[in-house]
């Protein structure tokens, strides 16, 4: 074990004071430094070993794998495509220039959109590995503050991942970066805008299986004529529930066959397509250039405008491209889409469309029509599986959006159940799967027609794709500290292309256009609910913290009888004592001899190492027996409960108290207030060099259970343990070392530390209630009153959440008048 102090140097200024007047100094205990610079290197790709051979086999099976995950949804486009081109009045222009002007359209915007600017730009915008709107967002309230929820502490700006990325300020962004920092309304619309982002991908997630499992069962139709469109919605909706009732098994379970599929899927439609291009009509590559396009919109006209929405059908699923990131890496999408994806896809659109050229009538179901009789049924096989991968896909998708928008206080607390023990970002959130399955049902029977639902999962898809470009537009200003020219001409220059897009997507809103904005505005209105409400209550406790001085007064037994043991008072407050502390004094007669107010909080960076998890610090002078411990996750981040968290708590705190006995920044003989003072105590460490020697015993052993404990207590925990034996754990125990050279003010600490952990744990939380105040608007007492009540009512307990166990829990009432 080592001691870093971190120098803060200038930075200080610019930081607010600790609450209380305490002045905030951090210090690092444990063994970051090498391992963090070669893993910040290594996703930086500054190591020279970056093109090695190892490297290289190690993309190229990453590419192998992100077929499966990735690209199952942009794959199966060809399915519907050119169907939903020529609908509506372009069926008037059925003829062999404008299905050459079609596939132009097709060939540019596959070109444009996900190989330029998804591959090669914004693919580079990673965070720590991470992408999808909400590390775009992460990024930007890393490198300016953009972020509504005030619960930020310098020790964050510390973490080894947060410093990911360009250090310094441009100064040609800084007028624009006060701009945004100081109207409070400005970063409001930023949120609202990452939010609804995040909406459409999950309205996606209801559109995408009924459009993709309709398009792929269609082909039974168009082979036999004894089946009526009734059949195929039955079967469609037979393989939609079996789909979602199949999620909680997990991506791992069956994720070893979404790859072969779609690379089956992927080489039979190119070969199709080769096919098809030199037995139907070779001179369909002349349409390549753009002239086409030109010659399409001037035969077409208004007309041929509106069919834009069905073009960019054929980019739908392209965000997956950089929303699941986190699975491989940039260097393995660079790889899997260029060589791979986007050959075999213009190679199957040209094929297409060689065969209406030549096959007019056969528009309504071109797909399975341009498939030779001989491979007919092969072919439809895999289509269909290769459809089910790309909603199992998208499926996917929609959970990790969830869980992000939960970790950073912008959804409801839902169940997130982790279906693999090795890969972080494969989960399953039964109520959010539940909802999508009733929702696609009702997509699929209500409309019937993937025409309909192609409108309205092109409008989600473009609009996310527009929200992208101006997160990325603010991400080359603020985070790579390019100029604000060069991010305005990015800006444009895919605005005016998505922009051309999105706009035909709109027209499209009275035939089916709306399901896609409702959808989403009724996401993001519980979004921002929840968000709205989780803000106010923490406000409230910001602005009634408890002041240290009338703790001071009651001196170190609080006015109250302190009894041994430890109570852990959980609290959103990063900082100072919170309101709800005050109730338990005033309510309860007797409190436990340590108190620790735990603060579990999310930091906006993908992941928090465990060296770097836990922030420990005291709160009152060192008779008072009062810590505080904040625990950190990325947004994406595992809060598993590993049965250790009370012992690792501890033998942190041990650590605190050791280092702050040698530590003068940290000496608490000088100064009342240290509220502020924090240490970033690595788990590591604790685990290897302890302050403190541990042993374990068997928890269901009856002589570890202590005799301080009443007989009532003793027979609950071994009936609980008896009907919950998988929650059956090693009790451990602690005792001081021989070492006479110890401090004694330290040692009776120590000493008092570990009676207490003997006595016993119990969580303590409150059991809050919100209201708006009496004079509050009409607007925000139906907001909180009615909408974040109902949200909270109908939500996981935060200590279902927490992993609390209930029979330590106690929970004292509160109304919150926000």
């Amino acid at each position: 074990m080592y001691q870093v102090d971190i120098d803060h140097g200038q930075e200080k200024q610019s930081r607010p004071p600790a609450a209380d007047g305490g002045e905030e100094s951090i210090h690092a205990v444990g063994q970051e430094g090498m391992g963090q610079q070669i893993h910040l290197e290594r996703r930086k790709g500054k190591l020279t070993s970056k093109f090695t051979l190892v490297n290289i086999s190690t993309n190229l099976l990453l590419a192998y794998q992100s077929l499966g995950v990735v690209y199952g949804d942009v794959s199966t486009s060809p399915l519907y495509v050119y169907r939903s081109i020529f609908v509506g009045k372009l069926q008037n222009h059925q003829n062999s220039e404008a299905i050459f002007g079609a596939f132009s359209l097709i060939f540019w915007t596959i070109t444009l959109i996900p190989l330029l600017k998804y591959v090669f730009i914004v693919l580079s915008a990673d965070d720590n590995g991470e992408g999808g709107t909400f590390a775009l967002y992460s990024l930007l309230c890393r490198h300016a503050k953009f972020s509504l929820l005030p619960n930020q502490q310098a020790a964050d700006e510390e973490l080894s991942a947060y410093k990911y990325g360009f250090s310094g300020q441009s100064a040609s962004c800084l007028p624009l970066k006060r701009f945004l920092e100081k109207h409070k309304k400005s970063r409001t619309i930023l949120l609202i805008v990452v939010l609804l982002g995040a909406c459409m991908v999950i309205g996606d997630g209801v559109l995408t299986p009924a459009m993709s499992v309709i398009s792929s069962i269609s082909g039974i139709q168009a082979a036999t004529e004894h089946l009526s469109h009734g059949g195929v919605l039955l079967l469609s909706c037979i393989i939609l529930v079996g789909l979602f009732a199949l999620q909680h098994s997990g991506t791992h379970r069956v994720g070893f066959l979404f790859a072969p599929i779609v690379t089956i899927w992927l080489i039979s439609i190119f070969v199709i397509g080769l096919y098809n291009t030199i037995f139907w009509n070779p001179k369909i590559v002349s349409a390549l250039s753009p002239y086409y396009i030109i010659k399409f919109f001037k035969e077409t006209g208004k007309d041929g405008w509106i069919s834009l929405g069905g073009v960019l059908l054929s980019i739908a699923g392209t965000e997956a491209m950089f929303a699941d990131l986190g699975h491989f890496t940039a260097s393995s999408m660079r790889i899997a889409f260029p060589f791979f994806v986007y050959p075999c896809l213009v190679v199957q659109y040209m094929g297409q469309a060689a065969f209406l050229s030549k096959n007019i009538a056969s528009i309504p179901n071109s797909f399975y029509n341009s498939i030779p009789d001989i491979v007919y049924w092969p072919v439809f096989v895999i289509a269909t599986l290769a459809a089910i991968v790309g909603s199992q896909a998208v499926i996917t998708a929609t959970f990790s959006i969830v869980k992000q928008c939960n970790a950073l206080g912008c959804f409801p607390r839902v169940k997130i159940v982790h279906t693999s023990k090795h890969i972080k970002g494969q989960i399953y959130v039964p109520e959010i799967n539940w909802i999508l399955m009733i929702l696609t049902l009702a997509v699929a029977v209500g409309f019937q027609d993937t025409t309909l639902i192609g409108n309205a999962y092109g409008l989600a898809c473009m609009t996310v794709m527009f929200i992208t470009t101006f997160l990325m537009a603010l991400v080359i200003i603020f985070v790579w500290q390019r100029s604000v020219a060069l991010a305005t001409s990015f800006l444009l220059l895919f605005w005016l292309i998505e922009g051309v897009y999105l706009s035909s997507a709109f027209i499209k809103i009275p035939q089916g256009g709306w399901v896609s904005l409702v959808l989403s505005f009724v996401f993001l209105a519980i979004m921002f609910v929840w968000h709205y409400g989780t803000r106010k209550k923490y406000n409230f406790d910001l602005h009634n913290k408890v002041p240290l001085k009338w703790l001071l007064g009651l001196g170190p037994s609080l006015g109250i009888v302190r009894v041994p043991g430890i109570g852990l008072i959980y609290s959103e407050l990063a900082t100072g004592v919170p309101s709800i502390f005050s109730h338990f004094v005033t309510n309860l007669p007797a409190f436990h001899s340590v108190l620790v107010f735990v603060c579990v909080k999310s930091v906006p960076v993908p992941f928090v190492s465990p060296e770097e998890r836990f922030l420990i610090g005291r709160i009152c002078p060192r008779p008072y027996r009062m810590y505080r411990c904040i625990v950190r996750y990325g947004y994406k981040d595992i809060q598993r409960d590993d049965g250790n968290f009370e012992d690792l708590l501890i033998q942190s705190i041990a650590e605190f108290i050791q280092m702050e006995a040698v530590e003068p920044q940290l000496s608490s003989s000088e100064s009342p207030s240290f509220d502020g003072r924090m240490a970033v105590i690595s788990t590591r460490s604790v685990q290897s060099g302890s302050t403190l020697l541990v042993s374990e015993e068997d928890f269901g052993i009856s002589n570890s259970i202590q005799s301080s404990k009443s007989l009532t207590l003793q027979s609950l925990r071994s009936a609980y343990d008896d009907e919950n034996p998988q929650m059956r754990r090693r009790r451990v125990r602690f005792r001081l070392p021989e070492n006479p050279g110890m401090d004694p003010a330290v040692r009776d600490e120590l000493s008092d530390l570990i009676q207490a952990k003997e006595a016993g744990v119990a969580y303590i939380m409150g059991h809050s209630y919100v209201k708006a105040r009496r004079s509050s608007s009409f607007l925000k007492k139906l907001v909180i009153d009615i909408g974040y009540s109902f949200l909270r009512k109908n939500c996981r307990g935060p200590a279902v959440a927490l992993n609390i166990p209930h029979i330590s829990l106690i929970e004292v009432g509160m109304i919150y008048y926000v």
